[in-house]
């Protein structure tokens, strides 16, 4: 006697949507590393990335089916100019394996959170194992080429203390000294750091083998907004005697051809700026320094605003793939009545 089917929730819907439109552009972005890369060290591991986005799109195909889902458009061969001159240099594709890996255990994380069916939690579950390892091979092999960015050493606590003043949560006074930053601060702004560093670069690398002058005055835009905010948290780990981030070579080529298509390049842009809200949101609430609380909060509402901007270009030019979502009864009550 068979089970009787337990349909996908609404959660279960929008994870598997996002998965898809997320794992389908990093595959084309994959693939096209693959074919240039030379260093036979760092080649694995992007083939190790590869592979798990070719196998989350299989899986995602499969349950499409079952579930009858209508798959969405998402990226192909298409967005993707195989013939192009290379464009990134080897050491940034590591680093970038490294960045979205980060990107995905938070975003795995999430999904096996918001999941119910078990299938789907597996599902889910496996990825977080799967960008797990995938974060900590990539870090191994950054390390041993001296290129893994390590966080600040500050010395190790001796014993126990707690807050004895409400001035620790201080710091918008100008005319008083702020508290030196805490571990937990230093942490959030010396990850911001190499976020917008990896923006900067995605951004000029876009901007550069766009065709569309609309396109490419977006990217440097962000190229921009990444360079401010960069300069922001350095300066402030600088005004407490904490040396600032240094990041390897994310150096990207000269070449101007086409490599990604457009619609690629602008959701690209479009998760990473998402991705950096909540970095933001996450750093706003772990700071008690009430200044890096409202800094990282103006700087959101910068990125909401950036993000803004690409959603109008995307829809101007239908490149804004719809989520999954209830109908609207209103909107089918009247084309009844017109019946």
């Amino acid at each position: 006697m068979s089970k009787e089917k337990i349909y996908l929730t609404s959660a279960e819907i929008g994870c598997l949507w996002t998965s898809y439109m997320n794992d389908s552009m990093t595959n084309c972005i994959l693939s096209y590393m693959l074919k240039h890369i030379e260093d036979e060290e760092i080649k694995p591991i992007i083939q190790y990335a590869y592979d798990i986005s070719t196998g989350h799109l299989d899986k995602l195909l499969t349950i499409f089916d079952q579930e009858q889902f209508a798959i969405p458009n998402g990226f192909s061969n298409q967005d993707v100019n195989m013939d192009a001159p290379w464009l990134f240099s080897d050491i940034f594709c590591l680093t970038y394996v490294n960045h979205m890996a980060k990107v995905g255990m938070i975003a795995y994380g999430g999904f096996v959170s918001m999941s119910s069916r078990k299938d789907i939690r597996d599902f889910y579950t496996q990825g977080l194992i799967e960008t797990s390892s995938l974060y900590n091979q990539s870090a191994d092999i950054a390390s041993s080429k001296g290129v893994f960015s390590r966080h600040p050493y500050i010395e190790v606590p001796k014993q126990a203390d707690y807050v004895n003043s409400k001035k620790y949560l201080s710091g918008l006074n100008p005319f008083s000294n702020k508290r030196p930053l805490n571990a937990v601060e230093i942490s959030h702004l010396y990850m911001n750091v190499q976020t917008n560093a990896i923006g900067v670069k995605l951004g000029f690398s876009f901007a550069q083998t766009s065709q569309s002058k609309e396109i490419q005055d977006f990217m440097l835009r962000g190229q921009e907004i990444a360079n401010k905010h960069i300069k922001v948290f350095s300066s402030i780990m600088l005004e407490n005697d904490i040396p600032t981030p240094r990041l390897p070579d994310l150096s990207v080529s000269n070449s101007t051809t086409r490599t990604f298509s457009d619609k690629l390049m602008m959701f690209h842009m479009s998760l990473i700026s998402a991705a950096g809200t909540g970095n933001y949101a996450s750093a706003a609430a772990a700071s008690q320094r009430s200044d890096l609380a409202v800094n990282y909060e103006r700087l959101s509402l910068e990125i909401a605003r950036y993000a803004k901007t690409g959603a109008d270009i995307m829809i101007k030019h239908h490149w804004l793939e719809q989520p999954p979502g209830t109908k609207d009864r209103e909107k089918l009550a009247r084309k009844k009545e017109q019946e």
